[in-house]
């Protein structure tokens, strides 16, 4: 059993050996957000910056292709004014490229609709496409038996 002396000094000891806390530091404002197109999934994080999209964890404009590029940067384009000091992170995972940068586009849109909370951003948004902010629900139909697709069937041959 310890005596109440020995209890005290311990509890002096313990105090007396922490260091004093530094002032804690503003935290910064992040908005992560997700879509889906067909199997892929895209993650994206918003939060104020220096104006950098990334996509997984390369910057936007290493990317090769051109066409997934543009894809990728409509909603920024559009959002010139909004999106300039947003930092913008973007992880993609699943399907094919095309899948994927549809995906990554919705994410971006849907952050830095929700980081700014532009009303008319969002209404020019969904004013361009309605895909821009909503998820296509669109998925591949499952191939069944009696044929070679979801809907051709087996050729029927009677001789």
């Amino acid at each position: 059993m310890v005596k109440k002396s020995e209890e005290i000094k311990a509890k002096d000891i313990d105090v007396a050996s922490k260091p004093k806390r530094a002032p804690k530091k503003k935290k910064k404002r992040v908005v992560m957000v997700s879509a889906k197109r067909k199997e892929s999934v895209a993650r994206a994080s918003v939060m104020e910056g220096k104006g950098i999209v990334r996509i997984n964890k390369m910057k936007l404009e290493a990317l090769s292709n051109t066409y997934v590029k543009d894809i990728i940067s409509e909603p920024v384009m559009m959002a010139s004014e909004q999106a300039k000091g947003l930092e913008i992170a973007v992880y993609m995972h699943g399907g094919g490229v095309i899948g994927q940068a549809q995906a990554a586009r919705t994410a971006i849109a849907r952050g830095i609709v929700e980081f700014t909370g532009d009303d008319a951003l969002r209404r020019a948004f969904l004013e361009r496409d309605r895909y821009i902010l909503i998820d296509d629900a669109r998925r591949v139909e499952p191939k069944k038996y009696k044929g070679r697709k979801a809907r051709a069937r087996f050729q029927k041959s009677y001789r």
